[in-house]
């Protein structure tokens, strides 16, 4: 067979040759939206790469981007890449000392930064030590402190709008993102241009994404997080329109955006889709009808607003799990056929789990002897996963990488799932956030999702909190609905009608917002700090079963 390398200039020149005039739009944040075509693009991406050889960037050089999702950021995905050099997509929402550490830990030599997010890098500029050249990307300079420091518009005139892409190994640097570091120092993860054309591949499939040419795709997930979940390569490979919202967070102009562009397909962590239903709810003449599926991700989505978009919005949802060690995705709650034909409350379970494996993606859970689990629906393990797009490594950190892939390959994910004799993997926990009690361990995820399911409970994150005698105890913390008032009493009767006693909170917090990690998680780490409190020894909680730590034999346990 025919050796072709498997690079991103391939995506890009597939879109131009067969979809010139498809449209790329943007809402920008001043309310303009800004409209082209991939044709159009293509022209500005061959003058960014030729400006970049202006800037005597050499191969595998870095460019950090710092910025939301519009038209620019998208040139930036395929400027540095397609001609040889990398692209690092910076986490802005990240602290300070967290985001110089990931542009001096990826070499950064050029940083791109949109104009509204100047002040952050400005804030780091004396720290930015690898960056020689500032470009902000938009039409001049603000004023700022930054040097040297060009626009972006500028940094493209006069060049040609063709360009002669380099033979560029496939195997090589086109990306990099860093991990949240919520453990630590945000880690790097190298990705390929072989690992995205297959990723890119695998989110056309039927059993994925299911992207095609007649799609309108609106990324809310930011292109800083994981390669935009590989949304922007994947649009592009099969020649879909793209919507880019520029703003991530904003309900009102997002739900605008589906309604007016007829967007088809969409992604975004859970938060983003809580807020859009109370929006929708509070504006039942904006309509997102014209969506035929929402993929959710960065944690589990409650049934209760899996079934509200269903019944209320006909916009299905589809959850997924991955991670930025795996470009991310992994898996997905699309149904396969004994599933489709399941009573509907059963597969609401189905469609509430992280999901069925991807095409391409090889899935194992394992207990502490690293041997396979029974595909039982309860024993619990470490999830683990082998793909051509998850990653062997971390960027300079060649221990955490011996500790991080087994010696056959697979990447120890740190997500503690169950998987069923239908292959359905759910993630109960991050082994972070499992509450171990008495020996027996309670999952967080399981209780914020019912607790979300309580009419008068907007959010709701669990957290672990020591207690004198049973180690360990979940705390909630809940946000209510508008004019709701919830009670400590009416949510433990709620969570009675699921949960043993053993697994209830302790104690119940209601706040007015829940913290969000820059990723738009939920932030445990903050919530640990806030409520540091020990747990008096009369617990009213029933002991948890005798039982070795780790067995989840008992009678009382709830099905996973």
């Amino acid at each position: 067979m025919m050796r072709v390398q498997l690079t991103l200039d391939k995506l890009l020149e597939r879109a131009v040759d067969l979809f010139p005039e498809r449209e790329l739009v943007t809402k920008l944040p001043d309310g303009s939206v800004h409209r082209y075509t991939y044709a159009d693009a293509y022209g500005r991406i061959c003058q960014l790469a030729h400006a970049l050889d202006g800037l005597e960037l050499e191969a595998g050089a870095r460019v950090g981007v710092v910025a939301t999702n519009h038209y620019r950021h998208f040139e930036l995905y395929f400027g540095p890449a397609c001609s040889g050099r990398s692209i690092h997509m910076c986490n802005m929402r990240l602290p300070d000392h967290h985001f110089v550490h990931t542009i001096e830990d990826a070499d950064d030599e050029v940083l791109f930064v949109d104009p509204w997010l100047l002040e952050k890098v400005e804030a780091n500029a004396d720290d930015l030590e690898s960056v020689e050249q500032f470009v902000v990307l938009g039409e001049e300079v603000p004023e700022t402190d930054l040097e040297p420091v060009v626009a972006y518009e500028d940094l493209l005139e006069g060049h040609p709008t063709e360009y002669e892409w380099p033979d560029v190994d496939e195997t090589a640097e086109y990306g990099m993102c860093h991990t949240s570091g919520t453990t630590g120092l945000p880690k790097g993860v190298p990705y390929t241009h072989r690992a995205m054309y297959l990723h890119s591949i695998m989110c056309g499939h039927t059993d994925a994404n299911g992207i095609g040419e007649s799609d309108v795709v609106l990324p809310v997930v930011p292109m800083f997080h994981a390669n935009g979940w590989g949304l922007p390569y994947a649009a592009t490979f099969v020649g879909a329109k793209q919507v880019f919202p520029s703003v991530h967070t904003d309900p009102e102009a997002i739900a605008t955006l589906i309604d007016e562009e007829e967007v088809t397909f969409s992604a975004a962590v859970p938060t983003i889709w809580l807020e859009m239903a109370e929006f929708l709810d509070e504006n039942p003449d904006v309509d997102i009808s014209n969506i035929e599926r929402l993929t959710v991700g960065g944690s589990a989505p409650p049934e209760s607003l899996i079934r509200k978009y269903d019944e209320e919005y006909d916009a299905p949802i589809i959850q997924g799990w991955g991670m930025t060690e795996t470009s991310p995705l992994g898996t997905l709650s699309t149904l396969r056929k004994e599933v489709a034909e399941l009573p509907a409350e059963e597969r609401d379970e189905y469609r509430a789990m992280a999901g069925f494996p991807v095409p391409g993606m090889q899935v194992r859970i394992v207990d502490d002897d690293g041997d396979e689990v029974p595909r039982d629906g309860e024993t619990m393990g470490e999830l683990q996963v082998r793909s051509p797009w998850v990653t062997d490594r971390y960027h300079d950190r060649p221990d955490e990488t011996e500790a991080s892939v087994t010696e056959d390959g697979y990447l120890k994910t740190g997500d503690v799932a169950v998987r069923n004799e239908l292959g359905y993997v759910d993630v109960v926990d991050r082994d972070t956030d499992m509450i171990k009690s008495g020996g027996e361990w309670i999952s967080s995820v399981q209780l914020e999702n019912e607790l979300m399911a309580h009419e008068d409970v907007a959010e709701a994150s669990v957290v672990a909190v020591d207690h004198e005698r049973w180690q360990e105890r979940p705390l909630a913390v809940v946000v209510p609905t508008d004019g709701a008032s919830p009670t400590a009493d009416d949510l433990e009767d709620h969570l009675a009608e699921t949960f043993p006693s053993w697994w209830l909170p302790d104690a119940y917090e209601v706040i007015e917002e829940i913290p969000k990690t820059s990723t738009g998680k939920f932030d445990k780490k903050r919530l640990r700090d806030r409520f540091d409190v020990v747990l008096e020894a009369e617990s009213d909680a029933e002991a948890p079963p005798e039982a070795e730590p780790s067995s989840h034999d008992d009678a009382d346990a709830p099905e996973l």
